[in-house]
């Protein structure tokens, strides 16, 4: 899981982009970004997100989104970013959907 805080914007998304890097370097494959503390999101960490979540599709792996502001959800809405990643209300309901489908597919 990723706990990011603040504003997603041009100035942070290279650091976002990079922290999700890491875990999938590290052999993370279902990865949660919390985004509860964050209270606002631009273009450029959306293409970090959709990025990464192409990254991690191909090596077979799953990126979800949990815990959206109103703000940020409205964001995702829009952008229909949340037809694309999977986005939870919370990180449990991330977590034991990854587990479930995880038990599923035997990965």
């Amino acid at each position: 899981m990723l706990e990011v805080h603040g504003e997603l914007d041009m100035a942070t998304s290279p650091q976002l982009r990079e922290g999700l890097q890491r875990l999938v370097e590290a052999g993370d494959r279902q990865i949660v970004v919390d985004l509860a503390g964050v209270r606002f999101m631009d273009s450029s960490a959306l293409g970090a997100l959709v990025l990464m979540f192409k990254a991690l599709r191909e090596v077979g792996g799953r990126l979800s989104l949990a815990s959206a502001q109103p703000a940020v959800r409205t964001v995702l809405t829009i952008t229909s970013v949340d037809r694309v990643i999977q986005a939870y209300e919370s990180v449990p309901a991330a977590e034991a959907d990854v587990s479930r489908t995880d038990d599923e597919t035997g990965r």
